[in-house]
């Protein structure tokens, strides 16, 4: 698609204005490194669009501090403190989810999983947020932990004009045929095949 052109103007009778404010479902998959920052680039548009923002994490521990989080939260405080941009929120799966006092260290990733799907259903069905990063939730279905089929039914129904991303390798075909844009990340080279280790700045 060069340029910004597309290949075909269908006859559905919508406004270019209308197709503009279409909502979009992404899927950033593959095996190569990116997807996620890819995601979290989308959420800084998003940001200065004014629109609001949600991030689940299904998978990277609470206890990891990445750079996407520090800047989207720093992000959202100056939202707080001077009305520029938008709201940010940040949920981890890990530890439990923000909105849960599960007492303990002992932990059901399959139920935590179900749990935070619950809660982005909750929030789609509320028009809650803009733009969601639904953040390596491809793993909580291929390993069986949420429905596919009922994710796929739930993210094409979502009311209103809400975008999401999903990242994550693997990802489902069924989401992949539901969803409007799908990139693949393919590895070419990586550090990690010469025995380099992850960096700060790079990696997180």
């Amino acid at each position: 698609m060069p340029q910004g052109k597309v290949e075909q103007v269908p006859d559905d009778g919508l406004t270019t204005r209308e197709r503009r404010r279409q909502p979009l479902l992404a899927v950033h998959t593959g095996v190569g490194k990116g997807k996620s920052t890819a995601a979290f680039g989308m959420a800084l548009r998003a940001w200065n669009a004014g629109w609001p923002i949600v991030v689940f994490q299904f998978v990277k521990s609470p206890k990891w501090r990445v750079g996407e989080e520090s800047a989207l939260k720093a992000l959202g405080a100056h939202h707080e403190a001077t009305g520029a941009g938008a709201p940010v929120t940040w949920h981890k799966m890990g530890e439990g989810w923000s909105w849960l006092a599960r007492p303990g260290d002992e932990r059901d990733h399959a139920a935590e999983a179900a749990e935070g799907w619950a809660q982005v259903k909750r929030d789609l069905a509320d028009e809650r947020y803009r733009f969601y990063v639904l953040d390596e939730f491809t793993y909580p279905m291929k390993w069986g932990w949420v429905d596919v089929a009922e994710v796929v039914t739930t993210l094409r129904a979502r009311p209103g004009n809400q975008h999401v991303v999903v990242t994550g390798r693997d990802a489902a075909p069924a989401l992949v045929e539901a969803a409007d844009l799908v990139t693949e990340m393919t590895k070419v080279k990586h550090p990690m095949d010469v025995g380099r280790k992850g960096q700060q700045g790079i990696e997180w």
